[in-house]
C-alpha cells in the first residue's frame, strides 16, 4: 500500500513557503493572466489513466432507475463511453437538451458552448486522441480564461472581455479529453452568491428552485448548480472565502479546495493571490480526482506551483477498498473532533455522530483535539480582513475610473483601500501565526480535522473537502447538509480517501434533487415570471467572501 503524500511533506517547510509567497504577492510576482498560453502536460499518471477506467464499476443502462447518460457522473460516463455504449455525440445531445429544458428555471449558465461542445464530442468519436476526461462533459466559472469566449467574471468591467488563450486549468481539461459545455453564472468578481453585478438574483439553489431566497452557496454558484441539476458531468469553481465547499455543501455534491499551489491559478481573474484556490465540485469524490488529476501540477506561469512535491495518484486514493467484503479506509487515519462538535441532541449533531461512528468502523482513529483561544482569535475580525487589500490592489485603475463598475460589491473593494499598512503587516503575520498553531494544535496528532467553518484553511492555504452526510427540512421540501474536513499540507489524498470511504457505505451523494414541477416551471419561466429578488450593497456586503 503506498504511503499519502501528506506523510512524506514537511510540515514546517509550509509554513516557510507560505511566507514566501505573501512577500511574493506584495512584488506583484504572483500576477496571472498578463501572458500568453502555456505549455500543457498530461495527467500525472503511468498509464494515462486506463487502469482506472477499467477498475470501475459500470451502471446497467437497461436496469429500471439507471439514469440516463446525460445525467451521469462524468466517471460513469467516461467508463461507458469506452465500451461503446453511447458516443460523446449522444452524451453532450442529452446535455444539451437538458439546458435548453431546465436553465430557464435554475439559471447556472452565463454561456453555453454548444457547437464547440458537439464538435469536440464527434472528434472524439471519429477517433480522436483518448485522454483522461474524454468525453466528460463540464461547465467552467466564468472567471476562467476561455480562448475566444466570453469571461466576464459576472462584472461590468469584463463585460466584453474575451480572452485569446485558455486559463491553464482550462487548456488542461480540453487536453485530456474535456467537453467545456460552457460558462456557468457567479458572483460579481467572486465576491458572493450568483448575481448580475447590480444585484440581480440569478442561479438559484438545485433542491429549491421555487425559492430564490435559500443560498445556493458562494461565487461557485453557477458550477454547483449545474452539476446538481445534472445540466454537466462536473464542474470547477475557485474558492477564496468558501466558495467551492460552501456551494457543494448547500447542493450535495463533493466539492475539494487544494493546498495553495497545487493547481495554477494562471488565467483566473483573481480576488486575492494568496487565497484564491481552484478546484472541483463534483458529485461524488471519484470525480473530484477525477479533475484534480488533470487540474494540479506545476505551471511555468504561476510560482505559486512551483518546487512542490509531485501530483500523486488521486485516482487510487479515490477508490474505495474492502476488507472481508466491507468498504473500509485505505489508509490508517486519525480524524481530529473538536470540542462539542458533535453534541447536542439537534438533527445535526446526530449525523456528525453517525459520521463519526461510521468512520471508526472504516477503521478511523478519533482523537479529540483542543485549539486554544489564540488560534480562534486569528482566524477572526481584523487578520481575515488583510485579503482585502490583495483585492483591491489589481483593480485600481477601475476604482479610480468610475466605481460604478463594481455595482453592488463595491464595498469590500473600498474597505481594501482604507486597511492601513501596519494592520495589513500584522495581518500578514499573524495569518503565518495561524498556520503556525494549526500545525501544533489541530494537525499534530491527527491526518484529518472536522471544521466548522472554511475561514481559517482558506486563510492559511490548506486543504479541505465537504460532502452530503444527510438531509434537512420536511419531505418533498428536503435539501442536503454535508460536513466539512480539512488536513495538512497535500493532504488531497487523505481526504478524498475518507470521503470516498463514506460514500462507499452510505448514499446520500447519489440522492438529487427532484425537478421543478410545471407549476414551478411556469411560473420562474413563464411570461410575466417574477423577478428572483435583489440584493443592495448591504445585503452583498453581509453575503460577500
Amino acid at each position: 500500500m503506498s504511503t499519502p503524500q501528506d506523510r512524506l511533506v514537511d510540515r514546517r517547510s509550509f509554513v516557510a513557503r507560505m511566507g514566501a509567497l505573501t512577500a511574493l504577492a506584495a512584488t506583484g510576482g504572483c500576477a496571472v493572466g498578463r501572458g500568453g498560453p502555456t505549455p500543457v502536460a498530461a495527467a500525472h499518471l503511468p498509464d494515462g489513466g486506463r487502469s482506472f477506467y477499467r477498475g470501475l464499476p459500470r451502471p446497467d443502462l437497461s436496469a429500471p432507475g439507471t439514469p440516463n447518460p446525460g445525467e451521469m457522473a462524468g466517471w460513469e460516463a467516461g467508463a461507458l463511453l469506452r465500451d461503446g455504449a453511447f458516443s460523446a455525440e449522444e452524451l453532450v445531445q442529452e446535455q444539451v437538451a437538458r439546458i435548453r429544458r431546465w436553465d430557464g428555471v435554475y439559471r447556472a449558465w452565463n454561456t453555453v458552448l454548444e457547437r464547440p461542445a458537439l464538435d469536440g464530442a464527434r472528434a472524439l468519436d471519429n477517433g480522436g486522441a483518448r485522454g483522461l476526461l474524454s468525453g466528460v462533459t463540464l461547465a467552467v466559472k466564468d472567471n476562467y480564461y476561455t480562448e475566444g469566449v466570453l469571461t466576464t467574471g459576472n462584472s461590468h468591467i469584463f463585460a466584453t472581455f474575451v480572452p485569446g488563450y485558455d486559463a491553464t486549468v482550462v487548456a488542461r481539461i480540453r487536453a485530456a479529453g474535456g467537453l467545456v459545455l460552457g460558462k456557468t453564472q457567479m458572483g460579481p468578481l467572486a465576491t458572493t452568491r450568483a448575481l448580475t453585478p447590480d444585484g440581480e438574483v440569478t442561479t438559484v439553489n438545485a433542491w429549491t428552485p421555487g425559492d430564490p431566497r435559500v443560498n445556493p452557496g458562494g461565487s461557485s454558484t453557477g458550477s454547483a448548480t449545474a452539476v446538481a441539476a445534472r445540466m454537466a458531468g462536473s464542474s470547477i469553481g475557485t474558492q477564496t472565502g468558501g466558495s467551492i465547499t460552501a456551494p457543494a455543501l448547500a447542493q450535495g455534491l463533493t466539492g475539494l479546495k487544494p493546498t495553495m499551489g497545487r493547481v495554477s491559478l494562471y488565467g483566473v481573474i483573481p480576488l486575492t493571490y494568496t487565497r484564491d484556490h481552484p478546484g472541483p465540485l463534483a458529485r461524488d469524490a471519484r470525480d473530484a480526482a477525477l479533475l484534480l488529476q488533470v487540474m494540479a501540477g506545476e505551471d511555468p506561469q504561476d510560482p505559486r506551483t512551483h518546487g512542490l512535491p509531485p501530483v500523486p495518484d488521486y485516482l487510487t486514493a479515490a477508490t474505495p477498498v474492502e476488507r472481508r467484503g466491507e468498504p473500509v479506509l485505505r489508509w490508517p487515519t486519525r480524524i481530529g473532533v473538536l470540542p462539542g462538535w458533535a453534541d447536542g441532541e439537534g438533527e445535526q449533531a446526530v449525523e456528525r455522530r453517525a459520521f463519526l461512528r461510521e468512520m471508526e468502523a472504516a477503521g478511523a482513529v478519533l482523537v479529540e483535539v483542543s485549539p486554544s483561544e489564540r488560534w480562534r482569535e486569528l482566524t477572526g475580525g481584523i487578520f481575515n480582513a488583510v485579503r482585502l487589500p490583495e483585492r483591491s490592489e489589481p483593480f485600481l485603475e477601475y476604482l479610480r475610473r468610475d466605481v460604478r463598475l463594481f455595482g453592488v460589491s463595491l464595498s469590500s473593494w473600498m474597505q481594501g483601500l482604507f486597511l492601513s499598512g501596519d494592520e495589513y503587516l500584522k495581518g500578514q503575520r499573524a495569518k503565518l501565526a495561524l498556520l503556525q498553531h494549526t500545525m501544533d494544535e489541530l494537525l499534530a496528532d491527527c491526518d484529518v480535522v472536522v471544521q466548522s467553518g472554511h475561514v481559517p484553511f482558506d486563510m492559511i492555504g490548506l486543504p479541505l473537502i465537504t460532502f452530503p452526510t444527510g438531509m434537512q427540512g420536511a419531505e418533498g421540501a428536503e435539501r442536503p447538509r454535508g460536513i466539512l474536513l480539512g488536513a495538512g499540507p497535500f493532504g488531497e489524498e487523505r481526504l478524498l480517501s475518507v470521503a470516498a470511504a463514506w460514500q462507499a457505505r452510505t448514499d446520500f451523494h447519489l440522492r438529487r434533487p427532484p425537478e421543478p414541477t410545471a407549476e414551478e416551471e411556469a411560473r420562474l419561466t413563464g411570461p410575466g415570471a417574477a423577478s428572483r429578488g435583489r440584493m443592495d450593497v448591504e445585503e452583498v456586503a453581509a453575503l460577500s467572501e
